[in-house]
């Protein structure tokens, strides 16, 4: 059966999704079906990731039919929520396909907050599961064959695709797995078995040798290239190197025999058994190297029967010349097999489950669409409130209507009673009290938030900067400094609106107390502001005249307009369009949303028509003010002048003054108050975004230093170093006569042990002792000689524990143990040592407490006590 390459699977750890997700879809769309919708779609995401990760997966399509659905999943999920603006709390860890582990390191994996992270380990899991599911096909019909060359090239596809797009998506070093290089490879691999497959389809129809010489060739050609990019590498594991070796010779020696019976039937009978020979020479070639990993049994008895009848005709018959097979003709190649193309959809049962979420890109270009449109009504409808504003205080400081009304000189103008009234009726001065002493509750509120947001980024940001100080070049992640300039740009800006903010309450509490007087007295009861206010003489004489009927007749029509403005107002603030389409069409066409030009565009033709009605209001105030104050001359004529009336004239206007005042002030507390609790709420998601970032970013900073403390215990304690060379063992020496050790000379217990270098005749030694079964199995106890020092070398302590000769244990005789090369417990009194030349050899002198040892035996015969080797096996090194 054909051997072929499958990969394993990488191995995820378990993320939770919902909690992120649904905090962001909480945050970002308001309370209703479509948010609950979209709730109920991240917790299905969340399931398709554990059955697509969380659990061993069949080598089946409908396992692989999982993994492509989660995939293309990611795909439509990824442009829908702020993945790759780190505003969501999301780890992904996935484990090295190839890394095995070790006891102390554990295998190595890689932690990022990447969607594109998460996407390129999916991809690589579905190349891996096509490539085990094509291995496991039934090659001997066309149903296997068929879906075996269909999910190597998916597998191809895939693994293509990845080294295309990793480096860009995760923005960093990738695992070894997934690294271009490597993903590369197995790209190339998977391409070649699906030639191979087609190469054993056209076997199996009995296609034309001419063609499948050339696929078998182009498939050898697949495989050489794949062997190429790996020779030199450690990326994939030890056993794919050998296969692709000899899948090379295999397919280039199948291209050869088909090639020879092409060349047979060209009555070329030296070009055959040329062609013969050299794919003999491939397969034996891997019979003798690889053998192990592929067997060529079947094609090599195969290509001598075919090469043996070739000879035989050809010696006995044709005689015809056999060429060089460098002199052969090049046999052609034909490939038939495309790495599949990666455009999801991939799976064929896929639905988007936030098919009605828009994508980021629309939602930040509705938001800024959303800005836009609040200025261009704040604008509008400011102009028409300012303008109204002015006509107000024109007419205040005209004492207009109350100058018609007050005709009398000693009631309450009527215009000034309903001014009062209407004062009363909202609140009076309790009313504006209360929402001045709120502010600065608000205010301090919206602070704290601000400041603990940035005080988050701050902590994080020193934290990093202290490990970047600490590991220096190994800490590489990107600094917080750099990742939270857009977070530090957005609370700058809200620092300055909260200035700005401030600034506005000043001004609105310096204009209350400026008219605060007045509008006390608005609030008296009717009798007390009657009282307040000076008589004066009446003047009843201008009751009817034509300058007075003129001065009600331009104050109705400034009314008129007023309360037009006021229906025009309505009318700008109603106004809606769904600028959503208008974005999703042009991201669909162009790949990319032009805001401003599709959002002025729109603007312009929503609010051109209001624009032109708030100017021509503009212009017809304008025109009636002049007119009243040309027509408020001519009456101010006709009136008698005196002081009291002028005093009753200048209160009745302060009181109209303190009543517009009023009015507005109300309407800028009230607005200030709706500003800080929406900004309230602003700064809330602010803060939650800071939290998740700062959450994320210590969630990467414990995998990394979990990832560096397993580097550095692998690393090597002390750098490395030369030893002296008479510190060092040889690197070869005199082979050594059998059942004879090197000893090594014996050491002050403050000098570290050297080995003497070995010498060409090892001196003589003293004998052994005689230990028996018992001694040798008991620790014996010794006491140091003491008394003074002797030209002698000191004698050997005892071992903690029994010690034989190095010679190998025989059953019967415990207690001996092996002893490692080079060992002589023995080693004293040696003749010529190097640091003791010119010593004579001295016999022991023994320990008191400590038998003497047994004298030499006579040459030839062996040690007394000691179990005799067989005479035929006399080995150096202790036998295992």
């Amino acid at each position: 059966m054909a051997t072929f390459i499958s990969v394993p699977l990488k191995k995820s750890s378990e993320v939770d999704l919902v909690k992120p997700l649904s905090k962001f879809v909480t945050a970002t769309y308001p309370a209703g079906e479509e948010q609950g919708e979209y709730i109920r779609a991240v917790e299905e995401l969340n399931k398709l990731r554990k059955n697509a990760l969380g659990r061993p997966l069949d080598k089946h399509e409908s396992s692989l039919e999982i993994l492509l659905r989660y995939y293309d999943q990611l795909c439509a999920v990824e442009p829908k929520f702020p993945f790759s603006d780190n505003q969501l709390c999301l780890t992904f860890t996935w484990k090295d396909a190839f890394d095995k582990g070790s006891l102390f390191g554990g295998s190595v994996k890689l932690a990022l907050a990447s969607l594109g992270y998460e996407k390129t380990c999916v991809l690589f899991n579905a190349a891996a599961l096509a490539s085990q599911i094509a291995s496991e096909q039934n090659l001997d019909n066309d149903e296997g064959l068929k879906a075996a060359a269909k999910y190597y090239q998916l597998a191809s596809g895939a693994f293509g695709h990845i080294k295309d797009t990793v480096l860009s998506a995760l923005n960093r070093e990738p695992t070894m797995d997934i690294s271009p290089e490597t993903v590369g490879t197995l790209s190339l691999i998977m391409l070649a078995q699906a030639q191979e497959v087609f190469f054993l389809k056209a076997t199996s129809d009995k296609m034309k040798d001419a063609v499948i010489a050339k696929l078998a060739n182009q498939a050898a050609d697949f495989y050489g290239d794949a062997f190429k990019q790996c020779q030199y590498k450690d990326n994939l594991p030890k056993e794919v190197l050998p296969v692709l070796a000899a899948k090379h010779c295999i397919m280039q020696a199948n291209a050869e025999l088909h090639q020879s019976v092409l060349a047979k039937q060209k009555k070329r009978f030296g070009e055959e058994i040329a062609r013969l020979q050299h794919a003999a020479e491939l397969v034996k070639t891997v019979a003798s190297r690889y053998d192990e990993y592929v067997s060529v049994k079947d094609l090599s008895d195969k290509i001598n029967r075919a090469l043996t009848a070739a000879k035989k005709d050809n010696d006995f018959i044709y005689h015809d010349r056999v060429p060089e097979v460098k002199d052969l003709e090049h046999i052609g190649k034909a490939a038939l097999v495309k790495a599949t193309a990666i455009t999801p959809p991939l799976s064929q049962k896929f639905t988007d489950l936030f098919e009605k979420m828009v994508p980021m890109a629309v939602q930040q270009s509705m938001s800024i669409y959303n800005q836009r449109k609040a200025e261009t009504v704040n604008r509008l409808v400011g102009s028409m409130r300012e303008a109204t504003n002015l006509c107000n205080g024109v007419l205040a400081s005209l004492n207009l209507p109350a100058a018609l009304e007050d005709l009398s000189g000693d009631s309450i103008p009527q215009s000034i009673a309903e001014k009062a009234r209407s004062i009363v009726q909202q609140g009076g001065l309790q009313s504006i009290e209360q929402l001045i002493k709120d502010l600065p509750e608000l205010l301090t509120r919206n602070r704290e938030i601000l400041d603990e947001s940035l005080k988050m980024l701050d902590d994080e940001e020193t934290t990093d900067n202290e490990l970047r100080t600490k590991f220096n070049q190994r800490w590489n992640r990107t600094p917080s400094g750099d990742l939270y300039k857009p977070l530090r740009a957005e609370g700058t800006n809200f620092r300055n609106v909260l200035d700005k903010a401030v600034q506005a309450d000043q001004v609105v509490r310096d204009r209350y107390g400026a008219h605060c007087d007045m509008i006390t007295l608005l609030c008296k009861p009717e009798d007390e502001l009657n009282a307040a206010i000076p008589s004066a003489n009446p003047t009843k004489t201008l009751q009817g005249s034509e300058v007075v009927n003129v001065l009600r007749s331009q104050l109705a029509q400034l009314d008129e307009m007023k309360k037009e403005r006021e229906t025009l107002e309505g009318e700008i603030k109603a106004v809606t369009f769904d600028m959503s389409t208008a974005f999703l069409t042009a991201l669909a066409q162009d790949g990319a949303i032009n805001e401003e030009q599709l959002s002025l565009s729109q603007l312009d033709q929503l609010y051109g028509a209001y624009n032109q009605r708030v100017q021509a209001t503009l212009r017809t105030q304008e025109e009636l003010l002049g007119q009243v104050q040309t027509s408020h001359q001519e009456f101010s004529s006709l009136k008698q002048s005196n002081t009291e009336a002028n005093q009753r004239e200048e209160v009745l206007k302060k009181l109209a003054s303190a009543h517009d005042s009023y009015v507005e002030i109300s309407s800028n507390l009230r607005e200030g108050t709706k500003f800080y609790n929406d900004l309230t709420e602003i700064l809330l998601k602010f803060q939650n975004k800071c939290s998740d970032i700062v959450f994320a970013r210590k969630t990467e900073r414990d995998e990394l230093l979990k990832e560096l403390q397993q580097s550095i215990a692998r690393e090597p304690s002390a750098p490395n170093f030369n030893v002296p060379a008479y510190q060092s063992t040889p690197a070869a020496g005199p082979t050594p006569a059998p059942r004879t050790v090197f000893p090594l000379q014996p050491q002050q217990p403050q000098q570290a042990q050297q080995q003497p270098p070995a010498k060409p005749q090892p001196p003589a030694r003293p004998p052994p002792p005689s230990f028996s079964p018992q001694a040798a199995s008991t620790p014996p106890t010794n006491t140091p000689p003491t008394g003074p020092p002797t030209n002698n070398p000191p004698p050997m302590a005892p071992p903690s524990q029994a010690q034989g000769p190095p010679y190998p244990t025989y059953q019967g005789y415990p207690g001996y143990f092996q002893m490692p090369m080079g060992y002589n417990p023995y080693a004293y009194g040696q003749y010529n040592m190097p640091n003791m030349p010119n010593i004579p050899y001295m016999p022991y002198q023994a320990t008191p407490g400590q038998g003497g040892y047994p004298g030499a035996p006579p040459a030839g015969q062996p040690y007394p006590g000691y179990p005799q080797q067989p005479p035929q096996q006399q080995p150096y090194y202790p036998q295992q």
